[in-house]
C-alpha cells in the first residue's frame, strides 16, 4: 500500500477493511475462505483499471481485442458475481468457487455482454463498431444459454446478473438514465 500515491491510499483502505469485516461476519460459519476470490477478482478490476489509464495517458488506441479482452475485467460484472456469491449462505459451495476462479464460459459470455451493452453509450458512431459489439452479445447469449443447460450446479444469480445488465443496457445506458430512452 506504500506504494500508491495518498488519494488512492483512502479508498484502498476501505476496501481492505471491507474484506476484513467480511472475513470476521464469514468466519463464524467456516466460509471465510470464501474472501480470497472476491478479493482476487477486485485486483483484477484495479489492474485492468491501471491498463485504461496507460492507454489514456499514452493516447494509445487499443485494438479490438485488446480492447475486449480488458473491457471485461472493468465491467466489473464477474467481481459482482463473485461478490454476491461471498453472502450466499449455503446454496453456494466451494466447487462454485472452484469452477468460478476458471473463469467459465457462461461468466465470459455474461461479462460480453454486460461490457458491450454499456461501452454502446458512448457514441460510437461507426456502424460496422456496432454491429461488431451486437455480434459478439448474440454470440455471447448464445454461449450463456448453451452453458445454462449444461447439467451442474451453477448458481442461478450469474443467469440473472446478465439479464439485469441487458434490460438496463439494451436500449441506451438504464442505469444512469433511469427512465429517459437515450
Amino acid at each position: 500500500m506504500d506504494r500508491l500515491p495518498d488519494f488512492m491510499k483512502i479508498s484502498y483502505k476501505a476496501l481492505l477493511d471491507v474484506y476484513e469485516e467480511m472475513e470476521q461476519l464469514l468466519e463464524e460459519q467456516g466460509r471465510q475462505y470464501r474472501v480470497e476470490y472476491a478479493r482476487k477478482v477486485m485486483i483484477r478490476v484495479a489492474q485492468a483499471y491501471l491498463l485504461e489509464a496507460k492507454w489514456t495517458h499514452e493516447n494509445y488506441k487499443p485494438t479490438f481485442e485488446e480492447f475486449r479482452d480488458n473491457a471485461l475485467p472493468t465491467s466489473g460484472y464477474a467481481m459482482l458475481a463473485i461478490t454476491a456469491f461471498v453472502g450466499m449462505g449455503d446454496v453456494i459451495t466451494p466447487q462454485t468457487f472452484t469452477w468460478v476462479a476458471i473463469d467459465p464460459k457462461i461468466i465470459k459470455a455474461s461479462t460480453i455482454i454486460s461490457s458491450f451493452h454499456n461501452n454502446l453509450q458512448y457514441g460510437v458512431t461507426a456502424q460496422e463498431a456496432y454491429d461488431e459489439f451486437n455480434r459478439h452479445i448474440e454470440s455471447s447469449w448464445k454461449d450463456v444459454n448453451e452453458e445454462f443447460l449444461k447439467p451442474r450446479e451453477m448458481p442461478v444469480a450469474v443467469l440473472n446478473l446478465a439479464r439485469v445488465m441487458d434490460v438496463l443496457y439494451r436500449e441506451g445506458d438504464g442505469y444512469t438514465h433511469v427512465g429517459q430512452s437515450c
